[in-house]
């Protein structure tokens, strides 16, 4: 499992291979991508990619291209490993379950739950819900085959992209409820939200539908799948599904107030390590992480995004909840981020937004 790249990896080959015949806000959308992508998925070596576009807060469009696997046609049906988008989904989780007061994003998550590896380091008792959801537990990303968990820094004193965080509040969760998460994923967010294409691990009704990853030749890997909820990555779920999660979202659907904007503001500032240098130009006001979600904060618009990547895997979906615009991107392939600023500028995404890709590329 890689670490998510908030740097997203836009290569400029993505203009090239057809950006600029997309970016003309075409009348029609889905002519215009069922012109252009078939051509950009060859060109960058990517199997599909499926996509979904959200106008006014709604699911407007869902699209597929290519093949899943070898002679197999890729549909709005195909399930896609969504890697580290799993995390918001997760984070929406926690963030329901607070708003029935089942959870406390600031009680000590020590009260119920400690790894026997850090079960003798005083400092778990500063653990929270809140700073594992921001990647402020001090946790390395992943503790490393065979290797101990352990603090990287003190909880709550810096950010580090932390899968190990995602697992520690899930594990949480389920000692203080005594429910498996993905139970309560399903109760509290999937059903509610129209999810009926999402799950972890492997289910029968996968069999036939699953995007087959690739590497950046196009070799087919094999698909990985959680035998146990995995808090930070391995959902399988279609464009569509992800789509209606972020409408929900933005409906705030099932939130308190106070929860709601907790999600929007940046709990710990990654401002100055994402603007040094050159990328300073076209850098947002203010940047960070939210609960769950990466939050730009434009001169008067709000994105939230979040990307994922495994062997084989491109993921990115963002939202603004200013404009209620927002895309699903999925693919099956380590290529496959080169398609993303031609397709989200098909899609209409603001030109700040885009020109912060651009320059981070």
């Amino acid at each position: 499992m890689r670490r998510t790249l908030w740097g997203v990896p836009v290569m400029a080959a993505a203009l090239a291979l057809g950006g600029s015949a997309l970016a003309a806000e075409p009348k029609d959308i889905r002519a215009a991508l069922d012109q252009a992508v078939p051509g950009l998925l060859a060109g960058a070596k990517v199997p599909s990619v499926s996509i979904a576009e959200i106008e006014d807060g709604k699911v407007a469009l869902t699209a597929a291209y290519g093949e899943q696997s070898p002679g197999v046609r890729a549909t709005p049906a195909t399930l896609y490993n969504i890697a580290s988008l799993t995390k918001p989904i997760t984070a929406e989780v926690v963030l329901r379950l607070a708003a029935r007061k089942t959870v406390s994003l600031d009680a000590p998550m020590a009260d119920y739950w400690t790894d026997p590896d850090i079960a003798n380091d005083d400092r778990r008792q500063l653990l929270t819900p809140r700073l594992a959801l921001s990647h402020q537990t001090g946790f390395p990303n992943w503790r490393g085959q065979g290797k101990p968990l352990a603090f990287q820094f003190t909880p709550g004193t810096s950010y580090g992209y932390s899968g190990e965080g995602y697992q520690y509040v899930a594990r949480y969760v389920e000692k203080k409820t005594g429910q498996d998460f993905e139970s309560l994923a399903q109760a509290v967010l999937f059903k509610p939200a129209g999810m009926n294409d999402t799950a972890s691990g492997h289910k029968s009704w996968f069999d036939g539908r699953v995007a087959v990853p690739t590497d950046a030749s196009g070799k087919a890997l094999e698909p990985g799948y959680a035998t146990t909820y995995n808090a930070a990555d391995l959902i399988y779920t279609t464009a569509g599904d992800y789509a209606r999660f972020i409408t929900s979202v933005m409906r705030d659907q099932d939130l308190t107030t106070s929860l709601a904007a907790d999600r929007r503001h940046i709990q710990v500032s990654q401002r100055t390590e994402m603007c040094a240098g050159a990328k300073a130009a076209t850098c947002p006001a203010e940047a960070g992480f939210g609960l769950g979600w990466q939050v730009l904060e434009f001169n008067g618009e709000t994105v939230m995004m979040h990307t994922g990547r495994d062997e084989g895997v491109a993921t990115f979906a963002w939202y603004s909840p200013t404009t209620r615009k927002g895309a699903v991107f999925l693919t099956n392939s380590d290529n496959g981020f080169q398609l993303v600023l031609p397709v989200f500028e098909a899609l209409g995404a603001s030109p700040t937004f885009l020109a912060y890709l651009r320059g981070q590329s």
